[in-house]
């Protein structure tokens, strides 16, 4: 996913995951991810989605990412149909 931001970086990934049973949002925007809902770990090494997270959905958002008024290209992608963008991409 953060290699797609980087290759669209007009675009905003903004990714509901659902783990333990609690929903976090998660933004990746040119190369960098960063949790809305919870804090983002200092060490850009760590991963923000684990892997026994389920991806609830993603959307596509314009850049600059504004939460007060939030503008969608897509909206509540699976990762199938995700998936399916990054191959358009080469990613």
């Amino acid at each position: 996913m953060e290699l797609y931001s980087k290759k669209r970086p007009s675009e905003v990934l903004k990714i509901t995951i659902e783990c333990n049973d609690e929903q976090s949002e998660i933004l990746i925007f040119k190369g960098f991810s960063s949790c809305l809902s919870n804090a983002t770990p200092y060490d850009p090494e760590v991963e923000l989605i684990p892997q026994q997270a389920n991806i609830v959905n993603i959307d596509i958002l314009p850049s600059p990412y504004d939460p007060s008024s939030p503008k969608y290209i897509q909206k509540g992608l699976s990762w199938g149909q995700i998936e399916e963008i990054f191959r358009q991409v080469d990613v």
